[in-house]
């Protein structure tokens, strides 16, 4: 039996937030429940097809690592569950919300759908389906920025990569040679494992032989960090750190985010077999609700000013709906475009 971890090793570090880091921090998260939420309402209302996993629970873990870094400068990329990462990385949430619904207005044309979010414009790489896909490419657009910056002689050249995958992913041949090149190139790339527990209906814990996913970097001579994914402050205290390492050029770093999704693998999970205890233990972290407390707690703002931002928040979500049951559908004239890089 493997010991279940609470503690992690990297703790917050709450003494320099400042009022208007707090709201937007909270601001982020409330924008990806709510957003998520509206996602499930309109999936069982027969708006959204296919295949759809909301991120509810691990807001911290987006909201933490995307805010900390370049906004439209540096590189995101995700994984099938990757709705909240692209509105962490600026994408509006109209276009979004078009792109589930399989609009032309969606930032990928209508062609992604839930599991492929696209906006070169907010240096989002893609959402990938399948467990592990995005890691060479992020590390791929890592590769590209050490390449300018040392051979090519572009000083500018100093952008950082977040590659964000689950913990079956870590199982899958690709996470350890792409961690092996990346530390060997000492390539600027956070390899962030977004730990909820769960592959579908695997727990993790009986899916490896290694359950400290973070440990695994000592293999590589890599910075390796656990950290508390229920905790915005702490997950933003580590990627700081790593994005700093990664941009002056002393290398990757991974980071464990013990995190949980508070819905099922998709919305087409029945969720009947993680426990109740165990839900109910982790609904009591909340990490939306743990950052209010402390906003609170701190004076850094009032309920007045948290709930302003919900009912905001809320009217854009609305809003976005809207947009999207207006927007055209993809042509069908247009079917092959998009499959090949177009000149400008």
């Amino acid at each position: 039996m493997v010991q279940d971890r609470t503690l992690p090793v990297f703790q917050a570090d709450y003494g320099k937030i400042t009022k208007e880091e707090g709201l937007r921090l909270y601001e982020d998260m409330v924008l990806g429940r709510f957003f998520e939420d509206k996602c499930a309402e309109m999936y069982y209302r027969g708006k959204m097809f296919g295949f759809v996993h909301l991120y509810n629970g691990q807001e911290a873990v987006s909201t933490g690592v995307i805010k900390a870094m370049r906004p439209d400068e540096d590189y995101v990329c995700s994984t099938y569950r990757d709705h909240v990462h692209a509105l962490s990385a600026g994408v509006p949430p109209r276009e979004v919300m078009a792109e589930l619904f399989g609009k032309a207005t969606g930032c990928s044309k209508g062609r992604g759908g839930s599991m492929h979010m696209f906006s070169a414009e907010h240096g989002l790489l893609g959402g990938y389906a399948f467990v592990a896909e995005g890691i060479p490419v992020a590390t791929g657009a890592a590769f590209q920025t050490k390449y300018r910056r040392d051979a090519l002689g572009d000083a500018s050249a100093d952008q950082v990569t977040a590659c964000f995958f689950g913990d079956g992913a870590c199982n899958n041949g690709q996470f350890f040679e792409c961690l092996n090149m990346a530390a060997l190139w000492k390539l600027p790339i956070l390899y962030v494992v977004e730990n909820n527990k769960w592959a579908i209906g695997m727990s993790h814990e009986r899916a490896t032989s290694q359950p400290e996913i973070y440990k695994k970097a000592s293999a590589f001579g890599m910075a390796g960090v656990e950290v508390d994914g229920m905790d915005v402050m702490a997950v933003r205290a580590a990627a700081t750190e790593a994005i700093a390492r990664a941009r002056a050029g002393e290398g990757p770093t991974l980071i464990e985010a013990l995190t949980y999704r508070f819905r099922g693998h998709s919305l087409a999970d029945p969720d009947e077999l993680r426990s109740k205890t165990e839900k109910e233990t982790w609904l009591a972290r909340d990490p939306i609700k743990k950052l209010a407390a402390y906003l609170g707690e701190q004076n850094l703002a009032d309920q007045e000013e948290l709930k302003a931002i919900e009912q905001k928040i809320q009217a854009a979500i609305e809003e976005a709906v809207r947009f999207a049951e207006q927007s055209p559908e993809p042509d069908p004239s247009e079917l092959y475009r998009y499959i090949f890089a177009e000149d400008n």
